[in-house]
C-alpha cells in the first residue's frame, strides 16, 4: 500500500490551523494508517503551535513539528526532507490559509502511477488581482530565465512520487524561498512526467497574509538573480 505524506507550513495560522487539520486528517486516514499529515510552524509569534499540540493528542497520523522561522520555501524543503526521509511513497503539499479544497485531492491520487508530479492549475483565483498579476511576471520571469513554459509554477497544491522528488530535491539550495516554483522548473527541464488539474483557489479563510507585495517585489529581485546562477546548474 502507498504511503502518503501531506506536508503543511504553518506560520501565525491560529485562526485556520484546527479547520486545516480537521479537513485534512481524513484524508491521511483513508489511505493507511502509515500515512501523515505533517505540518511544521514556522516559528509563529501566535498560538498556532499550541492548536497544533492540542489536535495532536487525538490524531496519531498528524506529525507537528517546528523549526526557527526561515519562510515558506525553507520550511518546504524541511518538510520534503522529512518526508523521503521517512521513506514516504508520495508527498503532497498544500498551505495552512484554506485556500485550497481537500475534496480534490482524489483525482490526484487516482492518477498518482502515471505521473512524476501533478500539480494543481489555478483557473479560477478567489486571492486578488495583485497576487494574480505576480502570478503571470512569474511566468514570464521563468521563461525568461530558463526558456521554459509552465502552466502554474507556485500552486501550493502538488503530489510528487517520492523516489523521483528524492533525485531532484538536491538540485534546490538551502533555504531557497521558492522552493515549489524550482521544483516546476526542474521538472520541466528534465522532462519529467507532469500533469496540471484545474484546481479551486478560494480567498484566504482567515488571519493575514505575511507576504504583503513589498515582500513580494523584493523577493522577485532576488528570484531573478537567482535563476540565473541556478540555470546553469539544473
Amino acid at each position: 500500500m502507498d504511503t502518503l505524506y501531506i506536508v503543511i507550513p504553518a506560520y501565525n495560522e491560529e485562526e485556520n490551523i484546527e479547520k486545516i487539520i480537521n479537513d485534512w486528517y481524513p484524508v491521511v486516514e483513508k489511505i493507511g494508517k502509515d500515512s501523515k499529515l505533517v505540518i511544521i510552524d514556522d516559528g509563529s509569534k501566535d498560538n498556532t503551535l499550541k492548536v497544533m499540540k492540542s489536535c495532536s493528542k487525538t490524531r496519531s497520523q498528524l506529525e507537528i513539528m517546528t523549526k526557527k522561522n526561515g519562510g515558506h520555501g525553507a520550511t518546504l524543503l524541511f518538510g520534503y526532507h522529512y518526508a523521503l526521509k521517512k521513506g514516504a511513497d508520495y508527498v503532497f503539499q498544500t498551505d495552512s490559509d484554506g485556500q485550497t479544497v481537500p475534496e480534490e485531492f482524489w483525482p490526484f491520487w487516482k492518477e498518482r502511477k502515471n505521473y512524476d508530479m501533478i500539480v494543481g492549475e489555478r483557473k479560477k483565483r478567489g486571492d486578488g488581482l495583485s497576487r494574480i498579476f505576480v502570478t503571470k511576471i512569474l511566468k514570464l520571469v521563468i521563461r525568461m530565465c530558463f526558456h521554459i513554459k509552465v502552466k502554474d509554477a507556485n500552486t501550493p497544491y502538488r503530489l510528487m512520487e517520492g523516489g523521483v522528488l528524492k533525485k531532484e530535491i538536491g538540485l534546490i539550495p538551502k533555504d531557497f524561498f521558492l522552493t515549489n516554483v524550482l521544483i516546476n522548473v526542474i521538472y520541466t527541464k528534465h522532462k519529467r512526467r507532469v500533469k496540471y488539474i484545474p484546481i479551486t483557489f478560494k480567498p484566504r479563510q482567515g488571519g493575514t497574509n505575511s507576504i504583503h507585495f513589498k515582500k513580494i517585489v523584493k523577493i522577485g529581485i532576488q528570484s531573478l538573480k537567482d535563476f540565473k546562477e541556478l540555470n546553469a546548474k539544473i
